[in-house]
């Protein structure tokens, strides 16, 4: 190969794929011997770790994308696809449109817990006690990120959010037939017992909460949490922009048009006409 070829083949390099007429490998895996025989699970861990996972962590994965698939049209990101095809936008727009609102406050939640959580496991290892580990690492949380402990609380699900405890209870049975060892599980339960003793009422563990706590287990990294609930996500993104196509619709905004926005800047609409009415000599 010439300098200025090897110069074109060496400008993007990757362990991911690769490629000759008639052969495709994915991590080193033969195409046709993964098609048929893996799950889109372990694809996922096999793309993003470089390695094929055990059935049973596929297993655990699988449920924490099942669990976050959707939570309605209140959603942002669901509301947004919505809105865009009746717009006239396509499924794929519809898409990339919701999932670019999955970012730091609406979807980043899971990568945040599992960066606290590895903030309180740190901590363990170092000595701490567990509940000193968590009562200092949600307090440093508070001064330095936010009073919101992420993966914890819910403005709808009180007091329990029915996804966190059955995510948690496969967790439990993962721990016991030795595919996790169940930690992150239990500093998790120590942050919602500490928010629960600070609040003085429950504080339900939230569907990202109790994902981080898989994706922790299963030894993904923060980001690819994120990631990840952004795949499980797409799958309710494209169900509901789908259902929007066939239901119809046009040009569909955030509040049905007999609702007006509150204005509150000068000279609203009738203020000039409230004014002449009140200088009118009175009787």
């Amino acid at each position: 190969m010439s300098e200025t070829g090897k110069d074109v083949s060496d400008w993007w390099s990757t362990d991911i794929i690769d490629m000759a007429p008639g052969e495709i490998r994915m991590r080193g895996y033969p195409i046709d011997d993964l098609i048929g025989h893996v799950s889109f699970a372990q694809m996922i861990w096999l793309m993003t770790r470089g390695d094929l996972p055990t059935n049973d962590q596929a297993t655990l994965l699988e449920a924490a994308l099942v669990a976050a698939v959707d939570h309605g049209p209140q959603a942002p990101s669901i509301a947004a696809a919505r809105m865009a095809v009746t717009c006239g936008v396509n499924l794929n727009g519809a898409m990339a449109s919701a999932v670019n609102m999955l970012d730091d406050v609406h979807g980043g939640a899971g990568e945040q817990a599992v960066e606290l959580y590895t903030w309180i496991d740190t901590a363990i290892l170092e000595g701490a006690a567990p509940d000193d580990a968590v009562a200092k690492m949600v307090d440093r949380w508070q001064a330095e990120r936010t009073a919101f402990i992420p993966g914890f609380g819910h403005r709808f699900h009180t007091p329990e959010d029915p996804r966190a405890p059955r995510l948690l209870a496969l967790v439990d049975e993962a721990a016991r037939a030795g595919t996790v060892n169940g930690r992150y599980a239990e500093i998790a339960r120590g942050i919602q017992n500490t928010l629960n003793a600070r609040k003085g009422k429950p504080v339900p563990m939230n569907i990202d909460g109790a994902t981080a706590v898989i994706f922790s287990e299963l030894g993904f990294a923060g980001p690819l949490a994120r990631g990840l609930f952004c795949l499980s996500r797409s799958v309710g993104i494209l169900s509901h922009a789908w259902e929007q196509m066939n239901q119809g619709g046009r040009n569909k905004g955030p509040t049905p048009p007999a609702y007006k926005w509150t204005y509150t800047g000068p000279n609203p609409i009738g203020q000039k006409e409230r004014a002449l009415k009140e200088a009118e000599p009175k009787d």
